[in-house]
């Protein structure tokens, strides 16, 4: 089994089953005791500002602000820079625990021993 698993979620409410999905995996693998990345990118950075995650919906899904907050809990919530920047989302908007990095951070997450990496 992987020692991290690296996600990063593209989708947000454009895509809501695939957004859910990578919600859903992060959460899972966190309440499983596996180390957890998960990287807000595209759609998808919203979901860093506070009451964004409550305003997704998707019929017979988890809900995505108990999602979020089990991997802000036991795990680490990125938001991509270039991502931030073109929303104008800052370090103070975000929700507390979520980071703002950039692509050599992922790429270093990635690639390190033990890791799996999925795209959603």
């Amino acid at each position: 089994m992987a020692k991290k698993l690296v996600i990063k979620v593209t989708a947000g409410s454009d895509a809501p089953e695939r957004c859910s999905q990578a919600f859903t995996v992060a959460a899972v693998a966190v309440a499983s005791g596996v180390e957890v990345s998960l990287w807000l990118t595209g759609e998808s950075s919203w979901f860093a500002l506070p009451g964004r995650a409550a305003e997704f919906a998707l019929p017979h899904a988890a809900s995505l602000p108990d999602l979020l907050d089990s991997v802000l809990a036991g795990g680490q919530v990125t938001l991509c820079t270039q991502c931030a920047a073109r929303r104008e989302i800052t370090e103070q908007d975000v929700l507390p625990g979520v980071r703002i990095a950039g692509a050599q951070v992922f790429v270093h997450e990635a690639m390190a021993d033990g890791v799996q990496a999925l795209v959603y």
